[in-house]
């Protein structure tokens, strides 16, 4: 049990070093990658949408304006769904 357990601690020591490898990104650096990462206006736009969370009021809204349903939904504990 002691020897898994130093066994353990002398690879946390050994992952530390490696996260702290890197050099921090460059201010500019740093704007030209947020940039390139953040979606623009035309690539988001299914965020504009009115998302609900009942189903049966938007089945009825659906019907009066004549439009369909995006039902997105995920199986599983919350907090675990990925």
């Amino acid at each position: 049990m002691k020897i898994r357990l130093i066994a353990v601690a002398l690879l946390g020591l050994g992952c530390g070093s490696l996260l702290h490898s890197a050099d921090p990104i460059a201010s500019d650096q740093f704007r030209q990658l947020q940039a390139l990462i953040k979606p623009g206006a035309n690539e988001d736009k299914w965020a504009t949408i009115p998302w609900g969370v009942n189903l049966w009021e938007a089945r009825r809204q659906a019907a009066r304006l004549g439009k369909p349903i995006l039902l997105w939904e995920m199986d599983g504990h919350p907090l675990a769904c990925t």
